[in-house]
């Protein structure tokens, strides 16, 4: 079955309401698809099987603290379109997607229960973790659900969180690393490098005359990394190319906003448009304003032998890994 996305519980009965095999449930924003994510999903997808049910996940857009506290909401991993090819890759049935608003923010505990998780899906299992907090001013927790799943037939499931280096995984800890330029700690939590990725920006064209051809990023993500320039692996035309990106406004041409901009090692192709996605592997330095194009090319020379020297290390690990 090919995987669905439906966006309220109308729309949800209208397409599965003759579907008596009822779900295996997991709720949360799934920000980032970080590891911790991937252990629940993993493990609602197994349940679903051994239940012949759906694996469902449950999420929420825009994401609540968007609504109900703009000031302190965070910049998001992915946007919704990323979330959701994420879920599919994890290999769910569906997606229910909530828009959260007021109807749903004043949906009280009992009535998410009994109308999104009952009524709604049929549900059979919820696989949340710990600290799962939902309804109105998040009066449910794990208690709560499990006291009605033995009333209204399902069972519940608290998943253990996921550590790193003593360090629980969440999108949070993800998003300080981020913005610290801590991109290895931030890749090893997710389980892969961060990613942006959106289309090619054409740019004004001094960097190219004056320096190196770049390929500059416009992206709908909202979290950039630290200002500074990084060692990447950047995918464009069906292919990927080694590269040291900038994160910044560029002082030596003036300043300006803030871009994406990516030399790539082995590519001379002049392109305009396309899709574009950039790897961050590690912060090489800060982004700093230079005497002039020539020390700005120099540089640019110097952050290449580092990126490729941390490249080589890369893939002799990744060689020895295989062959272990």
């Amino acid at each position: 079955m090919a995987f669905a996305i439906l966006h309220s519980p109308d729309e949800w009965r209208a397409r599965f309401g003759a579907d008596v095999r009822g779900s295996v449930v997991t709720v949360g924003v799934f920000d980032g698809m970080h590891l911790g994510h991937c252990e629940i999903l993993r493990r609602a997808v197994e349940g679903a099987r051994g239940q012949n049910a759906q694996s469902v996940a449950i999420t929420f857009d825009p994401h609540p603290l968007r609504f109900l506290r703009p000031s302190d909401a965070p910049a998001l991993l992915m946007t919704l379109p990323q979330r959701l090819a994420a879920l599919e890759a994890e290999h769910l049935d569906a997606a229910l997607v909530l828009k959260f608003d007021a109807t749903l923010e004043h949906l009280s505990p009992d009535d998410f229960v009994q109308k999104i998780l009952v009524e709604t899906l049929r549900t059979r299992a919820v696989l949340v973790g710990g600290n799962f907090r939902f309804g109105y001013r998040q009066a449910g927790d794990v208690e709560f659900l499990r006291e009605r799943g033995t009333k209204l037939g399902f069972e519940v499931e608290c998943i253990e969180p996921v550590s790193w280096r003593g360090t629980t995984i969440s999108s949070t800890a993800i998003r300080q690393a981020i913005c610290e330029g801590r991109l290895i700690r931030a890749g090893r939590m997710l389980g892969r490098p961060y990613c942006l990725a959106g289309d090619i920006q054409h740019g004004d064209g001094r960097g190219k005359r004056a320096v190196f051809p770049t390929l500059n990023l416009r992206t709908e993500q909202e979290l950039l990394p630290k200002p500074g320039v990084y060692a990447t692996e950047v995918f464009v035309d069906s292919s990927m190319h080694r590269a040291v990106t900038n994160v910044g406004i560029r002082p030596t041409f003036g300043g300006g906003k803030v871009s994406v901009e990516s030399y790539l090692f082995d590519f001379s192709r002049d392109l305009t448009s396309g899709a574009l996605e950039v790897r961050f592997w590690r912060r090489l330095r800060d982004e700093m304003k230079f005497s002039g194009p020539e020390a700005l090319r120099a540089q640019i020379r110097q952050d290449e032998r580092r990126a490729q020297k941390f490249f080589r290390l890369l893939d002799r690990f990744s060689l020895k890994k295989q062959s272990a």
